[in-house]
């Protein structure tokens, strides 16, 4: 898959879950398809299926895609956990995600969620995180990651800390806190 590769957005849902975070206080969410759907429709009813097989999914190996339902009903779905979060925390965040997206954006039919730990300690280093999802290959993962680091001067110049979530969810991230869990699994 390309980074550049466009997708269509109708009748997609996707979900990107970083660390274990407060999902009541995401990084970043966006609703993106102007289609709604109703609680008690099919859409509706695989999208609950869906959130609960990607809190499944998920946790063992921090990194989930999954698709249910058919044609117009047909709902899709993308989770990654950073790679230094315990299955775990790696559940708690898919759960308290998927809830979180519902609320902020309720019925859209795509949706977008980073949810991360946002504690600001005192420090002089700078701590950095790139990453990308596991379906895009070497190649375009460089590609996805050089380009997100392009995008920094225009998003976070003269910030202290700054997030780009670039084309196929690939993500460059640094702060003046440490954002990974040093400790591991």
């Amino acid at each position: 898959m390309s980074c550049s590769k466009s997708m269509p957005l109708t009748f997609l849902l996707f979900s990107v879950f970083f660390h274990l975070g407060n999902a009541a206080d995401p990084l970043y969410h966006i609703c993106f398809n102007p289609e709604n759907y109703t609680a008690k429709s099919a859409f509706g009813a695989n999208l609950n299926t869906l959130f609960n097989v990607l809190s499944v999914q998920v946790p063992p190996s921090g990194f989930g895609v999954v698709s249910t339902g058919q044609y117009y009903n047909k709902v899709n779905g993308l989770a990654l956990c950073r790679g230094d979060v315990s299955s775990t925390k790696c559940k708690t965040c898919v759960v308290d995600a998927s809830y979180e997206l519902r609320n902020l954006c309720s019925y859209n039919k795509g949706a977008v969620i980073c949810t991360g730990e946002m504690e600001l300690e005192e420090s002089e280093k700078l701590y950095g995180l790139a990453q990308c999802t596991r379906d895009l290959s070497n190649f375009d993962c460089k590609k996805c990651l050089f380009e997100a680091i392009s995008k920094i001067p225009n998003c976070c110049s003269g910030k202290r800390g700054g997030m780009v979530v670039g084309a196929s969810f690939t993500t460059v991230h640094y702060e003046l806190y440490p954002i990974v869990n040093g400790t591991g699994y």
